[in-house]
């Protein structure tokens, strides 16, 4: 039989003294693998120095050029901002413009205002005015007028169903238009003598009989107090009807209602 052959194992052992007098040598066994694992670690650590120095100035740099990018971004962001402080700036002034510029619009829509008050208060007076007028002018057209300007007249009881103010008259007298209108008709009366129908365009129409001399014609248009009739002989008699949308109504109404 062959021999066994044993693998020799090899022990390292470290040997801890101190300088005291009374303190001993002690011995530590370390095992291979322990110091072998101890050795990678060296080794580990070395290679790390080794590199970090082969490579420190190439890190420096890299670290130099991402601070000036950062001192870069750091002065365009103030530039940026110095720019918008200038641009700030400039719209205050232009708000401060604007605003002067709205209180004197303001300033003058004031005056505007005033202005359109006191024109609106003249339209008003105007308006006031101009109705007031056409009033008058509408009275105008109303027979409220009494149909004799001059000379003695005296009431008469009339006869008959239509409505009649018989008035007798004196000669020299003049019969006139109780209201503004057209003359309709000028005809021959068989008991007065003659006939006059004045139309006032508003649904009234008056009749003047009497004996005289007329004075207008048909189609004429005569004005509130026109002279129709110049009464030319003793003893006359005027008879004065007033019709409302062709109904006769009492003339003494009408009178009472022009006081």
């Amino acid at each position: 039989m062959g021999r066994n052959k044993h693998k020799r194992k090899n022990n390292h052992v470290v040997i801890v003294t101190s300088d005291a007098t009374d303190a001993g040598a002690k011995q530590f066994r370390i095992r291979p693998w322990m110091m072998q694992t101890i050795i990678i670690i060296l080794c580990v650590i070395i290679g790390a120095l080794i590199g970090y120095f082969i490579y420190e100035e190439d890190i420096w740099e890299e670290r130099l050029r991402e601070s000036a990018v950062r001192n870069g971004t750091i002065s365009a962001l103030e530039q940026e901002k110095a720019e918008l402080e200038v641009q700030l700036t400039d719209k205050d002034k232009q708000l401060t413009e604007l605003y002067g510029q709205i209180d004197i619009l303001q300033g003058d829509v004031a005056g505007l205002n005033e202005q359109i008050n006191a024109l609106n208060d003249t339209v008003v007076q105007k308006e006031q005015a101009a109705n007031d007028l056409m009033l008058e002018l509408a009275k105008q057209f109303i027979p409220t007028m009494f149909p004799l300007t001059s000379g003695r007249a005296a009431e008469e009881p009339s006869e008959g169903e239509e409505p009649i103010s018989v008035f007798s008259v004196a000669e020299g007298s003049m019969v006139v238009a109780t209201a503004a209108g057209t003359v309709m008709f000028v005809n021959e009366d068989p008991d007065y003598g003659n006939n006059i129908w004045v139309d006032h365009g508003n649904g009234y129409t008056t009749i003047y009989r009497c004996r005289g001399d007329v004075k207008v014609k048909k189609g004429e248009t005569v004005t509130q107090g026109a002279t129709l009739l110049l009464i030319t002989e003793q003893g006359s008699k005027l008879g004065y009807q007033i019709m409302k949308d062709n109904v006769y109504v009492e003339p003494m109404d009408m009178l009472d209602i022009s006081g």
